[in-house]
């Protein structure tokens, strides 16, 4: 099935406004205070950048293989290969996270919102087996209802909005940006949700770019709007693990706790169903993948169900999975895109690392993983997978010049051209 324009803004803006939108801004604040701003702008202009490589690479490559397919095209198997164990593992640990955070705006102690989350996971797992219309579909529907519910909020704690809440600006030190930085990073991870789905849209070429940029301007609106009102008009308490109820709270009054529980679902479900229908793209056997979701599911919700770890040191996991991704697409690019998108990538890639210095120890995961995949021998699948990449990829070079040739001709050939129409019309 392909997906239409409208779908794949919906897929997007779903991956990228995930449940941790209803968290993320309360503990920004409360590790930065309202120089988390300057955290949101900054993870703005880099999400823009983001956008504009895959955007490329996406036009370059559409496939079903996604990321995995933009890091192998420049660096080569392993790193492809590297690249979709850190996705897959981002998913099997993010997907559960996302519901957790999600479920914690329905009320109810560390258990009940453990099992309340995995209820939502399985919905969602349902959903994706049925296929990508279903899928698409239900996405659309999501993502109205969430931009409704997010309106509602700041347009009704925007008028609460006080000067004095700006001050102190850093209360912690300026230092405290970077780690507000790493936190929020899982609000902004989402462009490499659905590149395995690009090869769907109808014409990759003219849809892509279009369908980013439509999704690049909702989420910045959102997301600036959101982060300026939490600390506008939340102040102190903005520091708070349910600010979205805060904000309804004061445009709307006590309906707002179940207005933010209903826009947590609708998060939570947007969100997952984004990212599992692209995973489900790039494995050869969903239900072994489904498994291990499951099983991640059952480790991760009892680890914070119990309060072993805490959901700040949970985000970070998935987090730093998606930013080596992050990077070695960018690496990927910068070796095999020609013109401005080099200098793009170039400079994507050294603000992921520095985002990646302040991840701690949450960082080892994946970075054993990403050794692990550049150490092990190649199957012989997997290279005659990568042979044929590069010989599309090639040939997609090829045709791409030649309709260039074609479409722009030289200037010699242009004016030859019009000497002739001059003398014909001179002739008659």
């Amino acid at each position: 099935m392909s997906i239409t324009a409208s779908r794949g803004v919906a897929l997007y803006v779903g991956a990228l406004l995930g449940p941790g939108l209803l968290v993320l801004p309360g503990l920004a604040a409360a590790q930065a205070g309202p120089a988390s701003i300057i955290a949101w702008i900054g993870l703005l202009v880099l999400s823009g950048l983001i956008a504009i490589v895959f955007a490329a690479l996406g036009v370059t490559r559409p496939s079903a293989g996604g990321v995995a397919e933009y890091a192998r095209i420049g660096l080569g198997d392993r790193a492809g290969r590297a690249v979709r164990w850190l996705f897959l593992a981002g998913i099997t640990t993010g997907a559960p996270l996302a519901c957790y955070m999600g479920a914690g705006y329905l009320g109810g102690n560390r258990i009940t919102t453990a099992i309340a989350s995995a209820v939502l996971l399985l919905v969602v797992l349902a959903v994706t087996r049925h296929g990508v219309r279903t899928s698409t579909t239900m996405q659309l529907v999501l993502v109205g209802l969430l931009l409704a519910v997010i309106l509602l909020a700041v347009g009704g704690a925007a008028p609460h909005s006080r000067t004095a809440n700006w001050t102190p600006f850093a209360p912690h030190g300026w230092s405290s940006i970077g780690p507000a930085a790493t936190v929020l990073m899982f609000s902004f991870v989402g462009w490499e949700a659905i590149a395995s789905l690009t090869g769907r849209f109808t014409n990759p070429r003219r849809d892509l770019p279009r369908v980013i940029g439509v999704a690049f301007a909702i989420t910045t609106t959102i997301y600036l709007t959101l982060a300026y009102v939490t600390v506008a008009a939340l102040g102190d308490t903005a520091a708070t693990a349910t600010p979205i109820a805060a904000l309804l709270e004061l445009g709307i009054g006590t309906a707002g706790p179940a207005v933010a529980a209903v826009s947590a679902v609708i998060l939570t479900l947007g969100t997952v169903n984004a990212y599992l229908t692209g995973g489900m793209q790039m494995v050869a056997r969903p239900s072994r993948f489904t498994i291990a979701i499951l099983v991640t599911e059952a480790a991760l919700l009892t680890l914070l169900g119990t309060g072993t770890i805490s959901t700040t040191v949970a985000v970070t996991v998935p987090t730093a999975c998606f930013l080596l991704v992050y990077l070695l697409c960018m690496l990927s690019a910068i070796r095999s895109l020609p013109g401005l998108t080099r200098p793009i990538a170039a400079v994507v890639a050294a603000a992921v690392v520095v985002v990646l210095s302040f991840g701690g120890y949450a960082v080892v995961p994946a970075i054993l993983l990403t050794v692990a995949a550049f150490a092990l021998p190649l199957r012989r699948g997997e290279e005659l997978s990568s042979r044929r990449s590069r010989c599309n990829l090639a040939k997609a070079h090829r045709e791409s010049s030649r309709r260039d040739r074609v479409a722009t001709p030289c200037p010699r050939a242009q004016g030859a051209t019009r000497a002739r129409g001059e003398a014909g019309r001179r002739r008659r």
